[in-house]
């Protein structure tokens, strides 16, 4: 079985098309709204995101106003696709149009494409974020894979209680079943409900010193060692 997909969003954002064009084609743009640590180089978007390096093969450049890169058909069938049109307008805003296709195998698609629908939406929402209130800094990305959570609503209250603690001035930006975006004046911090189970930090850290252990530290202490 399987399923084909494929959306379209469109965002305006008060950035110059320079600006979004270095957040959707450049490693360290990438790095500061997507996950993980990125590089454009060579004809090809490479990631790592813990354990998982995927790499893409881009199959338009045209600065700045379209680029796109796809994954390819592995033997199953699955594949994944980003295309990025930008445009701008008037008083310094630009319009970014983002189409996301592709097709995930098998009769348990369901359940992936849930989690990439869930996720997508935070990613997409992030970088409308990074765009209006940090366009044209670097972030610096932190990547935490916390304990294997078995009950998820305990879960989440539990990081919203620790989370109003520790970073008190955040703005939320972005919630759903799976998902959690807050911002504050040095950083962007989410948090992902994890395919195999875990909760995930993602953040995007433009001033501070703040590390990945010290996230390790703080979910390990909210959500209990359970790994």
């Amino acid at each position: 079985m399987g399923h084909e997909f494929r959306s379209t969003d469109e965002i305006e954002v008060p950035a110059s098309v320079e600006d979004v064009w270095t957040a959707i084609a450049t490693g360290p743009g990438i790095d500061s709204w997507f996950m993980g640590r990125n590089e454009v180089a060579d004809g090809q978007v490479r990631m790592a995101f813990g354990g998982y390096r995927p790499t893409s093969e881009v199959t338009a450049c045209d600065p700045p106003r379209h680029f796109a890169h796809d994954s390819g058909k592995a033997p199953d069938g699955r594949f994944i696709a980003y295309e990025f049109l930008v445009e701008g307008r008037e008083h310094a805003s630009t319009v970014l149009r983002m189409v996301t296709s592709g097709f995930l195998p098998g009769d348990d698609w369901a359940d992936e494409f849930e989690a990439m629908t869930l996720g997508g939406a935070l990613f997409r929402r992030t970088l409308q974020e990074y765009l209006t209130y940090f366009p044209g800094r670097t972030a610096r990305p932190l990547t935490v894979f916390g304990p294997v959570v078995t009950d998820w609503d305990e879960a989440w209250e539990k990081l919203g209680a620790a989370l109003a603690e520790k970073l008190p001035d955040a703005v939320e930006f972005h919630r759903n079943a799976h998902t959690l975006g807050l911002r504050t004046g040095s950083g962007l911090y989410r948090f992902l409900r994890g395919f195999a189970g875990p909760m995930i930090a993602a953040h995007h850290v433009f001033e501070g010193a703040e590390s990945e252990q010290d996230w390790q530290d703080f979910l390990d202490t909210t959500l209990g060692e359970q790994r």
